[in-house]
């Protein structure tokens, strides 16, 4: 009969036989991994199958090993499997890996995708030049675009691994006391916009997949996609891709770059993109120090901690400040 993953590749492509290549990854934590698949008889050669099996998961590389961060990763395997079996292959915005199929046995759940490597995606980057990023972000725009005022259905209700609610116990570790003090008021500034979207939900520039020429993009790991405001993933993705210096020279330019994407993007009959812009353009510094507030808790000494993100803070206190 082969293995669960070997059954699946070849009931859902109609390949003849799959041959496991090699591992790409270990998932975060030990919860499983991911690996490619060499297919024949198959309209492609390849596949990636994501096994993820927490019945051993290791310690916490931060030290962060609770139940309730337990749950939150299970939780966010379960929302990628429904991501994957009902959302993804109808999101035409933007390039995503093509899903085969999923399937999940006992805590054991495989999920196999398009291997975007074949398809023309095989380079990934830490950092990014400014046109490089400029493609990320029109896939961001068009992403959040194709989503706006869209329910959640089945997601997170609210979308980002690093949301207030899912980190108690981060929270609760800040020696930053005004940042800590500040935390809910940043959280229910993003959580009350108007207008809200599916953010992906950790938009790093280790989750784009580009091709060769960088002018193309595709987007995975789809573990915490969900509600939210769209400037969750912006701020998070410029902090992701470029240091300190280049986020002062080119955050401004970049927003810019997305804004014009968006509002290109939504339907004008549907949303008001002017209104739109405003308040999301008013909410970014917000966003950036809500992840800050994360880190704080999580890694206070992350190179991510930096002067940029100091000011975008110093403006977001102000910003909830007047809200007042």
């Amino acid at each position: 009969m082969g293995e669960i993953w070997q059954q699946l590749a070849l009931r859902s492509t109609g390949a003849e036989s799959a041959v496991r290549n090699e591992t790409i990854q270990s998932l975060w934590s030990g919860y499983g991994e991911i690996f490619r698949v060499s297919l024949t008889g198959a309209d492609c050669n390849s596949l990636i199958v994501k096994h993820i099996d927490p019945g051993n998961p290791e310690r916490h590389p931060r030290g962060w090993h609770t139940d309730f961060a337990t749950q939150r990763k299970l939780r966010s395997y379960e929302v990628e499997r429904y991501w994957y079996d009902h959302w993804n292959n109808r999101c035409r915005c933007s390039r995503l890996a093509k899903c085969y199929t999923t399937h999940t046995t006992g805590n054991q759940t495989w999920i196999l995708l398009e291997d975007l490597d074949a398809s023309g995606f095989p380079i990934r980057h830490q950092q990014l030049d400014f046109n490089t990023a400029v493609v990320c972000l029109k896939w961001l725009a068009r992403f959040h675009a194709h989503h706006m005022q869209t329910e959640a259905t089945g997601l997170w209700p609210i979308g980002t691994y690093w949301h207030l609610a899912t980190r108690p116990d981060e929270l609760r570790a800040m020696t930053d006391l005004k940042l800590q003090r500040y935390a809910r008021q940043f959280d229910a500034a993003l959580n009350q916009c108007k207008y809200t979207t599916l953010v992906h939900g950790d938009a790093k520039v280790a989750n784009f997949c580009f091709s060769v020429d960088n002018k193309q993009v595709a987007a995975v790991d789809f573990q915490y996609v969900g509600q939210g405001c769209g400037m969750k993933d912006v701020a998070y993705f410029i902090g992701s891709c470029l240091d300190e210096q280049a986020c002062e020279l080119h955050a401004a330019d970049l927003l810019d770059c997305y804004f014009a994407e968006l509002s290109s993007c939504c339907d004008i009959n549907e949303i008001d993109v002017r209104e739109l812009e405003t308040e999301w353009r008013a909410i970014y510094p917000i966003a950036w120090a809500d992840f800050y507030r994360f880190l704080a808790g999580w890694m206070p000494a992350h190179p991510k901690i930096h002067r940029y993100t100091r000011q975008m803070t110093e403006t977001a206190y102000k910003l909830v400040q007047q809200a007042q």
